[in-house]
């Protein structure tokens, strides 16, 4: 299992991006109040989610074998990862309408149904997880199959959401389709989204087949158990970016740029004392943590370890970067933070994994590409952030008094026609914001 995560990333981020640009879009439109845009978005969103995830289900099944073979997946392990893969990939329909659906949500400042969805579906997989293992024997058959049962409980209670809402975000199944222009408006903001998200999967792919490199059973796993850590890590850091991303495309909508700034200041507040808090806890409670996964192996433990104690106790760094792309986007930048995600994070590993890791080849050395390409990449882009912050705002407060809505930085602001937005007072617009 631990050797089908990267390759399950590579897969699916494309279309986790496309959310993302479901996410601004309507967030804007929540913003400007522009409740005809909110509901296309909506109905498109969905549709994008269903469609994507059954294209990820047939081409993942298809394809697993082939890609470990790629990943330099060892023999011992190649099978029962090719059986994970494809069950897994049965669930991807499940798992981008509970993305997509969940976007729309969080767009309004709703994060906690998808956190309650999210708590029934784990409460769910961790059940049947111990089932089918322990009762029926089904080893890694079983684990993907629990993954699945409750990913589709997901997806079927987020439109259960959705479809008993009340206002603008309210989904009604008969009206499922595409919008060219909703569709045009969320592949500015999700195509970029998407791409950097797969080529730091290329480069996670790349690490991954390097740690096969060592043809190690017990290097594979003892990474295989940290990567589960610190995604618990990831997830703190993950939660500031949504926050930010979220936040600053309504203001952006409604032209309060002042608040923009603010968001970034708090969230990037937060993240860095979040970060330093749990991914230090992480590597200090490194031992415990690492025996839930792996009980009695202290060989794994101790590999285990040596990667947290690098990647945990900097993994602040990688929610500064992630952060500034949140605010990036929201602001109508959204392939430049592409570009820079892949020359500075990709690329620096890329080069530190032929050059530096070639070098000195141990797992130590290979683990540390990770903060160094996070601390690179965070530094461009809030230097980015400085250099277009004022065009950006001048552009936001333009297309606000001329009732438009600020899409992308490729967008040109005769796209934008708004026709309700300015019937609405400064006080309904505040209403619709909190």
């Amino acid at each position: 299992m631990g050797s089908t995560t990267s390759l399950i990333n590579l897969m699916v981020n494309i279309f986790i991006g496309l959310s993302v640009g479901a996410n601004v879009v309507v967030a804007r439109d929540l913003g400007a109040g522009r409740e005809n845009e909110i509901q296309k978005g909506v109905h498109t969103a969905i549709t994008l989610g269903l469609i994507g995830g059954i294209f990820l289900a047939f081409a993942g099944s298809l394809l697993a074998r082939q890609m470990l073979v790629w990943t330099s997946s060892t023999a011992d392990v190649i099978d029962l990862a090719t059986l994970y893969l494809r069950i897994y990939f049965l669930g991807m329909p499940a798992n981008m309408l509970y993305n997509f659906g969940a976007a729309i949500l969080r767009a309004q400042g709703d994060t906690q149904r998808p956190l309650y969805i999210l708590t029934a579906a784990g409460v769910l997989n961790a059940l049947l997880n111990l089932y089918f293992v322990i009762v029926w024997h089904m080893s890694v058959a079983g684990v993907a199959l629990a993954t699945i049962i409750s990913q589709y409980l997901s997806a079927a209670l987020v439109l259960l959401c959705l479809v008993r809402e009340a206002g603008p975000l309210h989904l009604d199944l008969r009206k499922l389709g595409l919008d060219r222009r909703v569709v045009r408006r969320v592949l500015q903001v999700g195509l970029p989204a998407g791409f950097q998200g797969m080529v730091f999967s290329i480069s996670n792919v790349v690490i991954q087949s390097s740690i096969n490199s060592f043809n190690s059973t017990v290097i594979v796993a003892a990474s295989s158990a940290s990567n589960n850590i610190e995604g618990f890590v990831y997830a703190a850091m993950n939660a500031f970016y949504q926050t930010c991303l979220t936040f600053s495309s309504q203001n952006y909508g409604a032209g309060e740029t002042k608040r923009v700034d603010r968001t970034l200041l708090l969230c990037q507040s937060y993240v860095v004392v979040v970060g330093l808090i749990i991914g230090n806890l992480s590597a200090h409670f490194g031992h415990a943590l690492a025996s839930i996964y792996a009980p009695g192996e202290e060989e794994v433990i101790a590999q285990a370890i040596a990667r947290m104690n690098i990647n945990c106790r900097f993994y602040f760094l990688c929610g500064i970067m992630d952060t500034m792309v949140g605010v990036l986007r929201g602001v109508g930048y959204s392939v430049v933070p592409m570009i820079v995600s892949m020359v500075g994070a990709c690329g620096t590993r890329l080069i530190w994994i032929a050059t530096i890791f070639q070098a000195f080849h141990t797992t130590d050395v290979l683990f540390w590409s990770y903060p160094v390409s996070w601390a690179i990449t965070a530094l461009v882009h809030i230097l980015f952030f400085l250099i277009v912050r004022k065009h950006a705002y001048d552009k936001a407060k333009h297309l606000h008094d001329h009732d438009g809505a600020p899409e992308s930085e490729s967008a040109s602001a005769g796209a934008s026609n708004v026709s309700n937005a300015a019937s609405r007072s400064e006080e309904e617009r505040a209403v619709q914001l909190a």
